[in-house]
């Protein structure tokens, strides 16, 4: 459920939508905006939402003592009672299911159905808690591909190209294997590989060798294209969210307040000027000031939600519901961009997958070791290894991505696996087909209405094919001989171009991805939301910074480029000048005239 938040500082509002962090000391001043009265709390900065992007911002914006930030989070913190032991389901990386399986800690939203997917109702977990989906994702760290920030350079991002971007990345990273002209060596959010070193993860990347793609060392570094050993947002056996790395560092600052099950309802404006934002909390009504800038870092779905209900988006459409209008942007929860993946299962004659790990004595040895020493099967998200390849000749970039995983998921990991058996999830990269998102009613308690109009393009169901018969060509390869049993996924009656396109619209899902519905821009172009600095086009003193202002997505996981956005976007508040690290060699294919 969403609630809101109370912010108390001096001169900085920043709205974090989806998450707040608690502080140990922080003054009280009287609001210096017009519109405030004495009994008014006052920051800097407002933060909407506690997740991926508002973590940093919190953190990197009160590392100026003279200035002051609220963060408002609609959910709870991430540790129960501050013990992260009692918060396992969080903290333990084996145990990311559990999260998925209620509304505890996830917003548990749900799409309209899908009229090219059997009219099928998607199943949209995002968090709502310390750290946002960071605390509820797969901890798989990919930064996407060089290409995709030179796009939204194009697209009129101007200044996210990738020479841009990957000082932000960096300056973010702290890499266990050390820092490099890609990777960073000192930041905040740790980085790992893989510890199992199971002999699945080995025979994937062995497989994908066979069939003739690369083997890369460093699927974020120089060369994405290939297999090979995915990174992590682990540490020491612990989720590494960004409530971890950034959010609980700062609490002890005096300038940082952080305040949770707040669930913020409306921007409050002066003229076109953002002052400050309404919230709710444990039932009532509060408000809060911002002196300098309201920033709205609520995700892909409760960034344009709030816009809307605070009379921001697509006049005709706010009329409609009596919202008044403050500033007509069509743009406000257009643009709606995912990733859609499926799995491939293959039965494996050795008992050697993660089958027995999820029987109930087996789930009791490895939490109690877990527990313990933050070491063994539950000191992992099992996701160890992966790869990106191209669909075929002509594609510049990889456009599929693979994850590897030792064992059966079945609709979202809410039902118990059933046999021995190991899958990739695959999925095409840069979807053609868009989606929108709008307001069901002015309730801000009611979740929007999500239509990601899945596999509406011919090119888009012809690549979800690809995806199923180039996963078929690895599993095929002599590496599985030791362990391929039966395929379980799609199963061996499933061969036709029909066979596997309605397999598809059978089994495709969401790979939790939602992006772009208040896309970064030009101010010329009538779709952008906010402008190269993330400020809303129109207005003032209202930023969004999230995974909502990508112009488009980028061809990877979102939770690392989101960090990244947010640490630029943190300098570029605080008057920074921006990082740049020009000529950085990028690997090319030695021919786009093949596949691979």
């Amino acid at each position: 459920m969403k609630e809101t938040c109370y912010l108390l500082n001096n001169r900085i509002v920043i709205y974090l939508f989806l998450s707040s962090v608690p502080c140990s000391g922080h003054r009280w001043s009287s609001a210096s905006s017009p519109t405030a009265d004495q009994k008014t709390p006052s920051y800097s900065y407002v933060i909407i939402g506690a997740g991926s992007a508002g973590c940093v911002l919190a953190n990197r914006l009160t590392e100026d003592a003279q200035e002051s930030a609220l963060l408002l989070e609609a959910g709870p913190k991430d540790r129960w009672l501050g013990s992260l032991r009692l918060s396992w389901k969080i903290h333990m990386p084996a145990a990311l299911i559990y999260n998925l399986c209620d509304d505890k800690y996830n917003w548990f939203y749900h799409t309209l159905p899908q009229a090219n997917m059997d009219n099928r109702v998607m199943y949209w977990p995002r968090g709502r808690v310390w750290g946002g989906s960071s605390s509820l994702n797969a901890m798989v760290y990919i930064r996407g591909h060089a290409e995709d920030y030179n796009r939204w350079q194009r697209e009129g991002a101007d200044g996210w190209d990738y020479e841009h971007c990957l000082p932000y990345f960096r300056k973010a990273q702290c890499h266990e294997l050390g820092e490099n002209r890609y990777r960073g060596g000192s930041g905040p959010l740790q980085v790992s590989r893989g510890k199992t070193n199971h002999p699945l993860h080995k025979a994937f990347i062995e497989a994908g060798r066979q069939a003739g793609y690369p083997f890369t060392d460093d699927m974020n570094g120089y060369q994405q294209e290939g297999v090979g050993w995915m990174d992590m947002t682990i540490y020491k056996g612990k989720r590494w969210s960004t409530a971890s790395a950034y959010l609980r560092p700062a609490l002890g600052r005096p300038n940082l307040k952080a305040e949770v099950r707040c669930l913020t309802t409306k921007i409050l404006f002066d003229g076109n000027r953002a002052v400050g934002v309404e919230y709710i909390q444990n039932g009532q009504k509060k408000k809060v000031f911002a002196e300098k800038e309201v920033i709205v870092s609520g995700g892909a779905i409760n960034s344009p939600q709030l816009l809307m209900l605070s009379g921001i988006g697509n006049a005709d459409d706010l009329k409609q519901l009596g919202i008044p209008v403050i500033q007509h942007l069509p743009g406000v929860g257009n643009n709606l961009q995912d990733h859609l993946e499926l799995y491939v299962q293959q039965q494996c004659t050795q008992p050697i997958t993660l089958y027995k790990a999820q029987k109930p004595f087996h789930m009791v040895k490895i939490g109690l070791e877990w527990l313990t020493m933050f070491t063994g099967y539950g000191a992992t998200a099992h996701m160890e290894s992966g790869g990106f390849i191209r669909s075929r000749p002509k594609v510049a970039h990889p456009d599929i991505q693979f994850h590897f995983l030792p064992s059966q998921v079945i609709d979202h990991g809410r039902v118990t696996p059933k046999i021995e058996a190991y899958q990739v999830h695959v999925g095409p990269m840069r979807s053609t087909s868009t989606g929108w998102l709008k307001l069901k009613s002015t309730n801000p308690l009611d979740h929007p209405i999500i239509q990601p109009n899945y596999l509406t393009t011919d090119i888009d169901v012809w690549e979800f094919r690809q995806c199923v018969k180039l996963s078929r060509e690895i599993f095929a390869q002599k590496a599985f001989d030791p362990f391929r049993g039966p395929e379980a996924l799609p199963g061996p009656q499933v061969q036709s171009d029909a066979d596997i396109d309605a397999f598809v619209r059978q089994k495709a899902d969401t790979a939790y991805h939602p992006s772009c519905t208040c896309k970064m821009g030009s101010p010329s172009d009538p779709m952008a939301v906010v402008d190269s600095n993330a400020r809303v086009l129109g207005l003032e003193k209202l930023r969004v910074i999230d995974a909502s202002i990508m112009p488009s997505i980028v061809s990877g996981n979102l939770n690392a480029p989101t960090i990244m956005m947010a640490e630029k976007t943190a300098d570029i508040i605080r008057g920074r000048p921006a990082l740049v690290d020009s000529g950085v060699p990028v690997y090319q294919p030695p021919t786009l005239d093949t596949q691979r």
